[in-house]
């Protein structure tokens, strides 16, 4: 069993150590398919993707016109994200989600393992900060993780915890079954797409 010095998910050298040993459970490894058929159906969307690690969705969107930004606060995932997003790679910025600002109004934040990557006390900060990113009608739309073990990352939620998370300020508009998941989430995640009230 692989050990690590760093506990913490809420601090950097927590992502920076498994980055660093290749251990990345959560990397998919590609572009998964519900966001291709969500971007085959839409316009291209001013888009933030926090947490972006290996950014391969980054690379994805722009090459598709969208005007896109992956943001991580690990040194060692915008690494890895840059060289994954080749010549999109000035797009993988080093921030911190909580206090990273868009340069104009986002219509579309991803949500690949970003909120299950983070300790469940910290949620209700995600979910303000998701709300307070995006203006009336923007949406939030990606992977949510379901499941209810104790130890985490990645950090399950129970459908009801993520209904009263999101609203009154989001409404679900789609919730379907993924049939591409990679082990670590199999089973357990849903598409979903919610609008910003």
């Amino acid at each position: 069993m692989t050990e690590f010095q760093q506990r913490d998910p809420a601090s950097p050298a927590f992502w920076d150590e498994r980055f660093e040993r290749g251990f990345m459970p959560w990397d998919r490894g590609g572009v998964p398919q519900a966001l291709r058929d969500f971007a085959a159906a839409s316009a291209p969307l001013h888009t933030l993707i926090p947490g972006c690690g290996s950014a391969y969705e980054l690379a994805y969107l722009a090459q598709l016109g969208w005007d896109a930004t992956a943001i991580d606060f690990a040194p060692q995932a915008v690494a890895q994200g840059r060289a994954a997003a080749g010549a999109h790679a000035e797009r993988v910025v080093q921030a911190d989600f909580f206090q990273w600002q868009p340069a104009r109004p986002l219509q579309l934040i991803y949500e690949q393992a970003f909120l299950c990557a983070m300790p469940r006390a910290m949620w209700p900060q995600v979910a303000a900060r998701w709300a307070q990113l995006l203006p009336v009608g923007g949406l939030l739309a990606g992977y949510f993780f379901f499941d209810e073990a104790a130890k985490g990352p990645p950090f399950g939620i129970r459908r009801e915890q993520l209904e009263q998370l999101l609203q009154p300020a989001f409404t679900c508009v789609a919730d379907d079954t993924v049939s591409d998941s990679i082990p670590v989430f199999a089973g357990k995640e849903r598409w979903m797409v919610w609008r910003r009230n």
